[in-house]
């Protein structure tokens, strides 16, 4: 480079002065003379040829010539300006050019006819400046590309709106007030969107536009300016959950000694049921419980430990399930989707009266069968199924006699179509294979809370005080809704004590460790006695379980919220549906509803026509969808 030659130096125009050695200096104004009188500011620095880019080798005169045709050529409406439009169009014109790259001296050439010392910062930051080329920088070299008539729409559009932002929002803001939106105004509405999905508590736009700031009112806001439509459900986002399984995987179960079981065990569950975690079999002396056994790869208060905390439970919503532990544990982890299947197993010994006399948890192999409840029923009788009917009848008689509450009140299965939408209803059947499946997860869960007692491991168990219930408990749905009353809150502690719900002196819930974090907690713990490690200390343990719990309990609103949600979408999808309802509590001036077709409750005002347990008919008169309420009238 010679003296007085361009270069570009920490982005701005500098001219080289004298070489020393490896080194030269260059000179750059820092500000320049005002009509005021204020003088022109300059700078040196001695640099390397590293530190700068050459724009033109040949000499300007001074950087005040530089910086004024700088001025004149970034001018919206310069010589240059329009000079680039012309090649540009020119360029985009030959397809070898359209999206070719050219050398800055190259294109400043083809602008001016040729480059001038003088001119070269002037057309570079013209160019730099231009909605028709990009500039790369690539080492010391500048090249700039043709951008496509597309793109410069875009940035013209964004340059527009920028400049003009203020006023473009007041135009908006206008059209919400109207809620007469442009499909473009999408952009504007994401505040509003991150309040009606909990993860703000403010929007500026709403209170910009008089709206008051609720997740509720912004979801109607969003309904209203069809930015959402019905089937968007806000629940599980706006209870701090993530609507998609755990995405950290689990690896192969490890290697370790696991007692071989003979024979069959049988995972017996609904036809809807992926995830198979538990499994039973009588061996002529003792039931057999064997459950999934995560725990065997999940370490306390790893990673994949603290996720299945955060979530507390699989959320089984319409729309699909979201797994507290990766969707690819389940070949590896769950029942009977391989040959053989490594289990937690709990060997429960019992008196003639149905009383456990003891309970022994081991590690174990196991031959799973995987059954229906249909199927199972129709294999009752067989010597392999029959003494499971038998063992549930006699646990459910012994549970009954130390004051077990038993309620039944109808389930439904809601599905939505991921395609269409749609959402369909299904009764949930009862056969007698549930209950057999009840009774042999409650004795699992007994047995598991006595071996913990009995070797004083500090562990979930779970109770619940005795309702009162009082005598004149009606016949029928509506004496099951009034047993429902009367319950009281579980309790989740690392102290046992009875759980009268259930008719059990103590109490833990172990047989869902995919499913839920308390299980797979008291799984932990217990795999850790087994092999002789450290255990969980109390303290740990209970915070813990109440961290895994309360995250459990926003999931189960999250799975009610939700099946109010597309209850509710599909009345507005069926507008003309009217059903059968089911009076189930009278009080002066109002009355309680069972719709069964829905499996959901209603209040009715006025006095009903029905008796207790006698049907209505109704139909919904007004739905609110962002607040989940709907209005149902007898017709």
């Amino acid at each position: 480079m010679q003296k007085n030659s361009v270069v570009i130096y920490k982005n701005t125009c500098a001219l080289t002065g004298e070489a020393e050695g490896d080194k030269f200096t260059v000179n750059w104004c820092v500000s320049r003379a005002t009509a005021s009188g204020k003088k022109a500011v300059y700078a040196s620095q001695k640099v390397r040829e590293k530190d700068v880019i050459l724009l033109c080798d040949s000499a300007a005169p001074n950087l005040e010539a530089l910086l004024d045709f700088a001025e004149t050529a970034c001018d919206e409406n310069s010589a240059v300006k329009g000079q680039i439009a012309e090649i540009h169009e020119l360029l985009l014109s030959d397809e070898e050019t359209a999206s070719a790259e050219q050398s800055f001296s190259e294109l400043a050439s083809l602008i001016r006819g040729e480059l001038k010392a003088d001119e070269s910062w002037g057309i570079y930051s013209a160019l730099r400046a231009s909605f028709e080329f990009e500039e790369i920088i690539r080492g010391s070299q500048i090249f700039f590309v043709p951008r496509s008539s597309e793109k410069i729409e875009e940035l013209k559009n964004r340059a527009f709106e920028k400049e003009h932002a203020e006023e473009l929002r007041a135009a908006f803001i206008e059209r919400l007030k109207s809620k007469n939106l442009l499909p473009e105004d999408s952009k504007y509405m994401g505040d509003v969107e991150a309040l009606a999905l909990g993860t703000t508590d403010r929007s500026r736009t709403m209170k910009d536009a008089g709206f008051k700031e609720t997740p509720e009112k912004a979801h109607k806001l969003l309904l209203d300016t069809k930015i959402w439509d019905i089937t968007r459900n806000p629940y599980p986002v706006r209870l701090g959950l993530s609507a998609k399984s755990a995405s950290l995987g689990l690896g192969l179960p490890p290697e370790e000694e696991r007692l071989r079981v003979p024979g069959i065990s049988y995972a017996i569950d609904s036809q809807w049921s992926t995830d198979p975690d538990d499994a039973i079999a009588f061996d002529g002396e003792c039931l057999w419980v064997h459950i999934a056994d995560p725990a065997c790869f999940v370490e306390p208060d790893s990673e994949i430990d603290r996720t299945a905390r955060g979530r507390g439970a699989t959320l089984y919503l319409p729309e699909g399930a979201a797994r507290m532990l990766s969707e690819d544990c389940l070949e590896d982890y769950a029942l009977g989707l391989r040959e053989e299947s490594r289990a937690l197993s709990f060997k429960i010994t019992l008196a003639e009266n149905g009383d456990i006399e003891d309970c022994e948890v081991l590690r174990t192999i196991v031959n799973v069968k995987r059954l229906t409840y249909e199927k199972a029923d129709e294999l009752k009788e067989t010597p392999e199924l029959k003494p499971l009917f038998e063992i549930a009848r006699r646990n459910y008689e012994r549970r009954c006699r130390a004051g077990a509450v038993n309620i039944n009140i109808p389930e439904v299965h809601i599905t939505v179509d991921p395609e269409t939408k749609a959402v369909s209803f299904e009764a949930v059947s009862h056969p007698e294979s549930t209950e057999v499946v009840r009774e042999a997860m409650v004795l699992a869960g007994e047995g598991a809370a006595r071996f913990a007692f009995k070797n004083n491991i500090p562990f979930p168990f779970i109770s619940q005080d005795a309702p009162e219930v009082p005598k004149d408990i009606p016949e029928g749905l509506a004496g099951q809704f009034r047993l429902r009353k009367c319950m009281r809150k579980r309790n989740v502690n690392v102290t046992p004590s009875a759980h009268a719900g259930l008719g059990v002196g103590m109490y833990s819930q172990v047989t869902s460790p995919l499913r839920r974090y308390g299980d797979l907690l008291g799984h932990e713990q217990l795999r850790a006695f087994l092999k002789g490690e450290k255990l969980i200390d109390k303290d740990t343990m209970l915070m813990r379980m109440s961290e895994g719990d309360a995250a459990m309990q926003a999931s189960k609103k999250a799975e009610r919220n939700s099946r109010t949600h597309w209850t509710l979408v599909y009345l507005l999808q069926h507008p003309e549906w009217t059903g059968n309802a089911v009076c189930v509590d009278k009080q002066p001036g109002k009355a309680l509803y069972f719709i069964g077709e829905f499996g959901m409750e209603t209040v009715i005002g006025g006095e009903s026509p029905a008796e207790l347990n006698g049907e209505v008919t109704i139909k919904a008169s007004k739905i609110d969808l962002p607040n989940l309420e709907v209005t149902f009238t007898l017709v």
